[in-house]
């Protein structure tokens, strides 16, 4: 009889929190049901608050005793709430939940499966209506969109920060996600996924990991135009810091001559992102360091 090599990677659940009451009350027992099965080898449950000032605390301390509770003094947004979680998780998966996702009791069983090879860096989690993503260069720029659901594992161009499981140890070598530069949020996961690629990992998509997933729901009392602002210069501090392919960048400057040509309101995002240019060129300067695989043969994948 062959010995079983499988192995059992422990999991550990990270949830982000800013004033999240009633998500919390909503979506925290499905999570605490997932934790009591035993086969998804869930370890530890931890739930970053991020300065709220609602009764998300008293909830937690009163209703959920398996929740390990760390907390920001003030408000430092999603990402600084993510890798605080990171650094505080003794798993060797990281679960990453939004506090308005409802996973099956079961979500984790199959992932497990998956990260037996050891080049899977992370596994996006099956939303009901959204499938993998698929990434492409259009106009001078790096875009995504969903792919459509089936019932196979298959490779995926980002793992959500929201509903995705991240191995530890390869997020720890990529020094989690860039705080720096991306904060408060958006493009923050596509970046660390992105990262990976380009080091040889490679990012799945599960069917059977199955959540519930009420979308912005976490952001939709702050202010859109300010939302849309941080999301397109994210976009272009992506750009710039991780294609390091001279003509993919030849293509970017004439595709933002472009879209400056056509929408001159498009300076004060340029603007918003040359802010932060030493960071992105020492960020650059890494990726043009430890990159193994061309910008090209990624987005060919896909």
């Amino acid at each position: 009889m062959k010995k079983n090599l499988s192995k059992d990677f422990t999991v550990s659940v990270i949830i982000p929190n800013y004033n999240g009451f009633e998500l919390l009350e909503k979506n925290l027992p499905k999570v605490i049901s997932a934790f009591h099965n035993t086969k998804n080898k869930i370890t530890q449950i931890i739930i970053i608050d991020d300065g709220s000032t609602d009764n998300s605390i008293k909830l937690i301390k009163e209703k959920f005793k398996e929740v390990t509770l760390v907390r920001h003094k003030i408000n430092r947004g999603f990402i600084a709430s993510v890798n605080t979680g990171a650094r505080t998780a003794s798993g060797e998966l990281l679960a990453l939940l939004n506090n308005d996702v409802a996973p099956s009791e079961n979500f984790l069983e199959s992932v497990n499966l998956v990260f037996e090879n050891p080049k899977v860096f992370a596994v996006s989690l099956h939303e009901k209506g959204y499938a993998w993503a698929k990434g492409y260069f259009k106009d001078g720029f790096i875009v995504h969109a969903s792919g459509r659901e089936t019932d196979q594992v298959r490779e995926t161009f980002w793992v959500s920060g929201g509903t995705g499981v991240f191995r530890r140890e390869y997020w720890m070598k990529l020094g989690g996600m860039d705080e720096k530069l991306l904060s408060p949020f958006y493009w923050e996961d596509v970046d660390i996924s992105y990262r990976a690629m380009k080091r040889g990992w490679v990012n799945l998509w599960d069917p059977e990991a199955k959540v519930v997933h009420e979308h912005e729901s976490t952001v939709k009392n702050i202010d859109k135009v300010y939302r849309t602002r941080i999301q397109e210069r994210n976009q272009l501090i992506f750009i710039w810091k991780n294609l390091t392919s001279g003509n993919l960048i030849k293509k970017h400057i004439l595709g933002l001559v472009s879209r400056l040509s056509g929408h001159p309101k498009y300076f004060i995002i340029v603007a918003m992102a040359l802010g932060k240019i030493r960071l992105i060129l020492k960020a650059r300067r890494r990726e043009l360091k430890e990159s193994k695989v061309s910008d090209e043969a990624i987005l060919g994948k896909f």
